[in-house]
């Protein structure tokens, strides 16, 4: 039997991907203390649980975090980026010995070059959040620097240069097209959050900040923040984004057999069985893993809404009861605090991993995208900014059902509430934490379902998503809201985090003291 021929993409890949070094130690890099580097893992997780993030973008939100405390109170590149590194490393968000000296002095340069340009900015007067924006794009860059491996990077440009004859825009640009793939891409693919996106287009539009193109970004500034807010919140970005999701789970198993069998990726695409075995054992790899993210998914949305919870209910609900009814309904607040974490642990039971036949499926996209020059993964997507009304009264009708269902669902809610003598204060904090249970339920179900092939819809889909679709995007509006303006984080980082560190930063000192003085000892 003929050996198939690679695709002209797929080999392009494969070849970069062999090229790529990746070096996770270095002779030069530096050390910290064990038993401060187990605390510190062991605070960043306990952490990370009350800030509801998805876990690809923890490293990058936790150094702009340090830079934030480290900066308060001012200081410049050369004397936050050693501090920076150590609390990196303490909380082993990268290995020991990973990052050398040279690349903290790198680290200091890169923090200097963002501190003059928000600098500049402010003296601007640019009617932005110009702290907000800096810190994204600087910690986005930093992580960028810092994280050795481009496999993601490849494989993501795969992604788009195969999906990019699938997406059609009618009234809109082939630019903006492009732009709208690559962000949809990186989201579905590399998990990338705001602060992400908006670092890659900055570098889109105005290339890496070094010292020669500083004042010519700032000048330029204001137009170019003006386009990439524009791309960030583009009208048809979610439908982009849901159609590019439904195409990635192949390339997530193909990507991750590239990495495992770098060198030999060749060698066992030749191989046919060979090569289907590894495809099937990844899948099922990736399955097993996929029960332990769910998992930790569900302890940190947990941990996450008991904390909001007991703020909201003894602020609000309390305050309320004492106000208008003059006693304390401990009832409600008690329903209010466990229910809704109890309404969380109920529906993470029903959401299930793929099983055989989807890997076949996976494997069957794995061969068309590997051996095709132009694969057909799916439908092609064409979306327009301003569609043509074919059916208006269809259209009317439609609406009028979207909102029967927000008054269906939240009036089943609210009728229920009312028969358990919840009074209106309890009612609105059930109402919102209701909504981010359910938010947090879809999320951790979509990554339950990241390996999942489309197949047939289920046929109570319909329904549960005309009772709850209502509710999840209620709740993600309220989380959104809720993680701008998470005042309890603010504290827990300003008034608890930054003594906790100083004193890390002390015992490690006074233990690589007193094993100089072991030393000693000879």
């Amino acid at each position: 039997m003929d050996k198939l021929q690679l695709s002209r993409l797929s080999d392009l890949l494969i070849t970069s991907i062999e090229k790529e070094e990746i070096k996770n130690q270095t002779k030069l890099g530096i050390n910290v203390s064990r038993f401060i580097s187990e605390i510190a893992t062991w605070y960043e997780k306990f952490r990370n649980a009350m800030d509801y993030r998805d876990e690809e973008v923890v490293r990058r939100a936790a150094i702009e975090r340090i830079l934030k405390r480290r900066l308060l109170f001012g200081g410049d590149g050369q004397k936050i980026a050693p501090i920076l590194i150590r609390e990196l490393l303490w909380a082993r968000y990268f290995p020991e010995s990973s990052i050398s000296e040279d690349e903290v002095k790198k680290v200091a340069r890169v923090i200097d070059l963002y501190l003059e340009l928000r600098r500049q900015l402010l003296n601007l007067q640019l009617k932005i959040k110009v702290d907000i924006i800096i810190y994204q794009l600087l910690s986005s860059r930093l992580e960028t620097m810092l994280n050795k491996n481009k496999d993601i990077d490849f494989i993501s440009n795969y992604i788009f240069h195969i999906l990019k004859d699938h997406l059609t825009i009618a009234d809109d640009t082939t630019e903006t097209r492009d732009i709208q793939l690559f962000l949809a891409i990186r989201r579905a693919f590399a998990k990338d959050d705001i602060a992400f996106l908006r670092f890659r287009l900055f570098e889109q539009y105005f290339g890496e900040l070094n010292e020669h193109n500083l004042y010519s970004i700032v000048a330029n500034f204001k137009k170019g923040y003006k386009e990439m807010e524009h791309q960030i919140h583009y009208p048809l970005k979610e439908r982009i984004t849901s159609y590019v999701k439904k195409q990635i789970p192949p390339f997530l198993i193909f990507g991750e057999i590239l990495r495992r069998e770098r060198g030999e990726t060749r060698t066992l695409i030749n191989d046919t069985q060979r090569f289907m075995d590894a495809i099937f054992q990844t899948a099922d790899a990736r399955y097993r893993t996929i029960i332990g993210k769910v998992r930790r998914a569900i302890i940190r949305a947990v941990i996450f809404i008991l904390l909001t919870k007991f703020i909201f209910a003894f602020s609000v609900e309390l305050s309320y009861d004492n106000l208008f009814l003059g006693k304390v309904m401990w009832k409600s607040i008690l329903m209010n605090i466990f229910i809704p974490p109890l309404l969380m642990i109920i529906a993470s039971f029903f959401i299930r991993t793929p099983d055989k036949k989807n890997t076949e499926r996976i494997y069957e996209h794995i061969q068309n995208i590997l051996f095709t020059e132009n694969p057909k993964l799916d439908r092609p997507l064409v979306l327009s900014l301003n569609p043509v009304k074919k059916h208006p009264i269809l259209d009317f009708i439609f609406t009028i059902l979207w909102l029967a269902a927000f008054i269906f669902s939240f009036g089943t809610i609210i009728f229920i509430l009312n028969k358990l003598d919840f009074n209106i204060a309890s009612e609105i904090v059930f109402l919102f934490f209701v909504a981010l249970v359910s938010v947090f339920t879809y999320r951790i179900s979509q990554t339950a379902g990241s390996y999942t092939v489309a197949a047939k819809q289920s046929l109570f889909a319909p329904i549960l998503d005309f009772f709850f679709m209502p509710i999840i995007r209620v709740g993600r509006r309220l989380a959104e809201g809720l993680a701008q303006i998470n005042i309890f984080l603010y504290l827990f980082d300003y008034l608890i985090e930054t003594p906790f560190k100083e004193v890390f930063g002390f015992l490690e000192q006074w233990f690589f003291f007193l094993q100089t003085k072991r030393e000693e000892l000879g």
